[in-house]
């Protein structure tokens, strides 16, 4: 970390908003007019629309995360958190991964924080479920769905195999029903390697508490998306929630017990909790409160976006919907990422701020290889897809917004490699414990007592 006597723009997060955010705002800076810091956990950024297909094998892990040194070279990046601010010092305390904590200064602060998964006190769940949010959890749900393969093939034990060859989706959204639908695929692709081991040996359960999936793409495709999977074999249970999970004994509250090594947990996000410590106002459930301008309210030199703020839908508003906020996804993201970077640029040098408006351009989702729904707004009017074409749409739509062309370049390689080379179903779940062999193999053989001397024999 350098220090410096320009102002500080201090950007908390290194997700969508806070990438875009941090380039936009080193695009229009002039030179030396100020220093741009990025803080995260992770020294890169996690594209989470393509977390599905990561999980699946359609596309490599490393080509779903862009590495925030590598795009934004004139920013500094530290690899910590922002645990706590002090919004009258304009101080924040930053927590590396080693070392003690200190503290860092800033003129202007963007919070862009994202969210986290949204969970319940459910007995189990902390232990046995596994989440959707990261690179690491994709590729942990990849090999953990390959392994119950491989147990299943291995075993004599029918409740072991039963129990191994059930998987449990927890979530409807896009999250849930994407997540699913390239799961499946994946496990149907791979069960033709197995020999005792068949797509009908298997279960897959989506639980949703609503009373519809996908309901972001409307309910004539929500509806078209839920007749689609359970023509997979998939069955689906709405209106209904998990009570508890402990030990993989799943039970819903409409009855159903199954016992299962598998539970994925996508039923939705909610804002970084760490948001309560940095001194801002929040809204109800825990956003910033934001004004048009992305601005803080109350503030004239901290600007928020994304999943982590409370924006006005000024689109939505004018269309006679009160109280619209923007929703939670990467068509606002982006979009706001780029205003707000211009918006610090204008604020730091006190020029007027432009107001963020951008009217819903419609929804894609995949629901496995050649299979999705799509529903795109052109002016007024709403263009419904389903199958092969929307899932076109799904990945060109998706391939494009992918920030950087080294990371597009290598999404589609991929998509064009898999057309004529079969999915991958390798699992590499020793990854998660790279030492242990060696560990067996260098660790030290146990100490063994001596036997006792034998006493001499006494002379007769």
């Amino acid at each position: 970390m350098s220090t410096t006597e320009r102002p500080r723009i201090l950007v908390v997060g290194g997700g969508y908003v806070g990438l875009y955010a941090a380039r936009r705002i080193l695009k229009k800076m002039r030179y030396g007019e100020a220093t741009v810091t990025v803080v995260d956990p992770r020294s890169y950024m996690t594209y989470q629309p393509f977390l599905p297909e990561a999980a699946a094998g359609s596309i490599s892990p490393r080509h779903v995360v862009v590495p925030l040194r590598r795009v934004l070279p004139k920013a500094e990046v530290l690899t910590g958190r922002v645990t706590t601010i002090d919004q009258d010092r304009k101080v924040a305390a930053i927590s590396p991964l080693v070392g003690e904590a200190y503290e860092l200064p800033f003129d202007y602060l963007v919070v862009a924080l994202g969210a986290i998964s949204r969970t319940f006190p459910i007995p189990g769940l902390a232990e046995q479920g596994i989440g959707m949010k990261g690179i690491e959890e994709a590729i942990g749900l990849r090999n953990h769905v390959l392994e119950q393969l491989d147990k299943a093939d291995s075993t004599t034990n029918e409740e072991v195999r039963r129990k191994a060859l059930t998987f449990v989706f927890v979530g409807g959204g896009f999250a849930g029903a994407e997540t699913i639908g390239e799961v499946e695929d994946l496990a149907r692709d791979a069960a033709k390697y197995y020999s005792s081991v068949k797509r009908e040996d298997m279960r897959f359960i989506l639980v949703d508490a609503a009373d519809k999936i996908l309901p972001e793409v409307g309910p004539k495709l929500g509806k078209y998306g839920k007749e689609h999977l359970e023509g997979r074999g998939i069955e689906i249970y709405l209106s209904t929630s998990m009570d508890s999970c402990v030990d993989g004994h799943v039970v819903l509250k409409n009855g159903l017990e199954v016992d299962s090594n598998t539970i994925v947990w996508t039923a939705g996000v909610k804002p970084n909790p760490a948001l309560a410590r940095y001194g801002l106002p929040l809204g109800p459930r825990g956003h910033v409160d934001c004004t048009e301008k992305l601005q803080v309210q109350g503030t004239d030199y901290v600007w928020a976006a994304g999943d982590n703020a409370q924006v006005p839908d000024i689109a939505a508003r004018k269309a006679g919907v009160e109280n619209a906020w923007c929703p939670p996804n990467a068509q606002h993201a982006l979009r706001q990422a780029r205003v707000l970077g211009d918006n610090v640029i204008s604020g730091m040098r006190g020029f007027p701020q432009k107001e963020y408006s951008h009217a819903n351009k419609g929804a894609v989702a995949g629901l496995g290889l050649h299979k999705g729904v799509a529903m795109i707004v052109i002016g007024k009017v709403k263009i419904k897809l389903k199958g092969r074409l929307a899932w076109y749409m799904h990945r060109g739509y998706h391939g494009l917004a992918m920030p950087t062309w080294n990371r597009k370049i290598r999404v589609f390689a991929d998509w064009t490699l898999a057309m004529f080379l079969k999915r991958e179903v390798v699992s590499l779940g020793a990854m998660q414990t790279p030492r242990e062999e060696f560990y067996e193999a260098a660790k030290p053989a146990p100490t063994v007592a001596a036997a006792p001397a034998p006493e001499k024999a006494k002379a007769s």
